[in-house]
């Protein structure tokens, strides 16, 4: 093995970026496309985002969803300590949040935690919906 054979599975930036604006976008068949052309579904941009934190913070719940039900990993936490829920609690969209806790998600993670956000924030239906969702 070459030391190039890793760099030939890994997307070029281009791909990357694109991939991130279809998060963006919430254009879900097209990144779900993209992703069983093989980039893989927990990619980093530059700031330390995956496409999750993106389409939270987005507020694309049904890419969202997408996401995680192909096994998209929500305890990432990017470079500014934040995580999707962060980016759910704080854009105050109930139906995220939701989606992301009935996945395991933890509101904990992260220096910005989805607790932290609606502390900071004065979110407390956002408090509320994380405490109704008991951890072990």
């Amino acid at each position: 093995m070459n030391e190039n054979s890793v760099n030939e599975n890994t997307p070029s930036p281009q791909v990357i970026e694109g991939v991130f604006d279809l998060a963006r976008d919430g254009l879900t068949g097209p990144l779900g496309e993209m992703i069983d052309a093989g980039v893989p579904i927990n990619t980093l941009n530059p700031r330390g985002d995956t496409l999750l934190i993106v389409a939270a913070y987005q507020q694309h719940a049904e890419t969202v969803a997408e996401l995680l039900r192909r096994g998209a990993d929500s305890s990432v936490i990017n470079a500014m300590g934040q995580t999707a829920i962060s980016c759910a609690v704080f854009r105050n969209n109930e139906a995220i949040l939701r989606v992301l806790l009935e996945a395991d998600a933890d509101p904990l993670l992260g220096t910005h935690s989805g607790v932290a956000i609606a502390d900071q924030f004065g979110l407390p239906r956002m408090r509320e919906i994380i405490e109704s969702y008991p951890r072990d």
